[in-house]
């Protein structure tokens, strides 16, 4: 009964570590919330004034170098070789990645989903140049990008999403390269992605910058034909904002630039908090990692990504004067989402699963201590003992499957039976034992 007692005390001590270790009992002192405040502030001065909306952003200027640097380097790597002096031409790269070269045998990313006028899709909708690469879903750097490039490339179709539905097209003939089904996928991605990189710094025959490709699942705001907000003079919905700010170069290379602020503001805060761990706590250096479990952590993440969230929101609605476009291009889309999902983790940790992960926790912990524990036997057995006895046993096995009538049968038992120095219940003879009532089996 004492032992059970202990066993049970031992279990609640165990389930109260691991919700400690789930949920968290660190409380922010002050200054934990005011470092978390202050990256989130500087994170916040760095959105407003370098990244700002995509025609006037110093960051986004940074940015589409590094994307350029990209399309050249991955060019090269396709065997683009330019000319002296047009080494760092990134339309010439382009157009190498987009149409080839017979001079290197190179044939470029060619698609069949590539139509970019009102013209080529039969007129259906209107679609032009510079907002093709948001309508068409396989230029998308996403899931749903593949998705369809893949299937648009083996069904020979392109598709589309105009008028707030999917519209899909016939195209012309495309065939794919590889000898068998799976061939064909890997080439299927290889040109979809290759396809990516010659569009993503824009076109080869832009002036100006151009418009890119869209950031990660951008085009689905394609399906938002609602609302009504004032651009100007007008009221628009939110997919014809949403389309109207890409072709404003509200793109991939602007979500690099607009990631710049909120990475800051994380890391800053993951950085000081682990100093203050390990240097005014003491605490050993293995649980001053900066991970989830930490509740103070997570909670300094709230405050420090909602600071730089509030400092966005705030800007925008005052540059923008009313106008939603203007407000849409001043939106820090990747700060928000990163706050958004900073909050819903945190409901869904304290909230949503905690009950069962501590149950899952409990369980794996018992499990392995019951593996430890046949860990440590099998440690003591002695192998070649082992290895003797069942040499032994499989021996005997093989007597006794070659005996052919139950006399040799019950002769080679008692042999065994010596051999391995078991006790008979009987003595001498055994029918002569049991033929004697004053005789009994006795075993041992």
């Amino acid at each position: 009964m004492e032992e059970k007692s202990q066993r049970y005390n031992s279990l609640i001590v165990k389930d109260e570590e691991n919700r400690k270790i789930l949920i968290g009992d660190e409380k922010c002192d002050k200054f934990d919330y005011l470092v978390a405040v202050a990256c989130g502030v500087i994170g916040g001065m760095i959105d407003i004034f370098l990244v700002g909306s995509p025609g006037d952003s110093v960051l986004g200027k940074w940015t589409d170098k590094q994307v350029d640097s990209t399309v050249m380097a991955f060019a090269k790597k396709m065997g683009w070789s330019p000319k002296v002096g047009n080494e760092n031409n990134v339309r010439s790269a382009i157009g190498y990645l987009e149409n080839g070269s017979s001079r290197t045998g190179f044939s470029g990313f060619k698609v069949n989903y590539d139509q970019s006028k009102s013209t080529q899709v039969g007129d259906r909708f209107k679609m032009a140049p510079k907002n093709h690469h948001m309508l068409s879903l396989a230029h998308s750097p996403d899931i749903v990008g593949l998705f369809f490039s893949i299937l648009n490339q083996f069904t020979l179709t392109s598709s589309f999403i105009a008028k707030g539905q999917i519209i899909t097209i016939s195209t012309d003939t495309f065939e794919l390269q590889g000898g068998n089904f799976i061939a064909k996928i890997f080439c299927a991605i290889g040109n979809w992605f290759g396809h990516i990189m010659s569009d993503i710094a824009g076109s080869s025959g832009s002036v100006v910058r151009g418009t890119g490709v869209v950031m990660p699942f951008y085009e689905l705001f394609g399906l938002c034909k609602f609302g009504k907000f004032n651009v100007g003079k007008d009221k628009q919905d939110l997919a014809t904002i949403a389309t109207r700010a890409f072709q404003e170069g509200y793109d991939l290379r602007s979500a690099l630039a607009q990631a710049i602020p909120v990475v800051i503001t994380d890391l800053s805060i993951r950085l000081i908090w682990a100093l203050r761990c390990y240097f005014q706590y003491k605490m050993p250096l293995k649980d001053c990692i900066p991970t989830q479990k930490h509740a103070d952590l997570r909670v300094m993440l709230l405050f420090g990504n909602g600071t730089l969230c509030l400092m966005d929101g705030i800007d925008a609605v005052i540059r923008s004067g009313g106008n939603f476009l203007t407000f849409f291009l001043r939106f820090n889309i990747i700060a928000w989402f990163r706050f958004v999902t900073l909050v819903l983790k945190e409901i869904f940790i304290r909230v949503g699963i905690k009950d069962v992960l501590q149950k899952d926790i409990a369980a794996y912990q018992r499990i392995n201590e019951v593996l430890t524990t046949y860990l440590k036997q099998l440690e003591q057995i002695d192998i070649n003992q082992f290895k003797k006895e069942a040499a032994e046993y499989n021996k005997m096995l093989q007597r006794l499957s070659d005996a052919i009538s139950s006399e040799e049968l019950n002769g080679i038992l008692l042999e065994c039976y010596e051999e391995i120095g078991i006790l008979k219940p009987w003595e001498g003879n055994f029918d002569e034992h049991m033929s004697d009532n004053n005789k009994r089996l006795v075993f041992k």
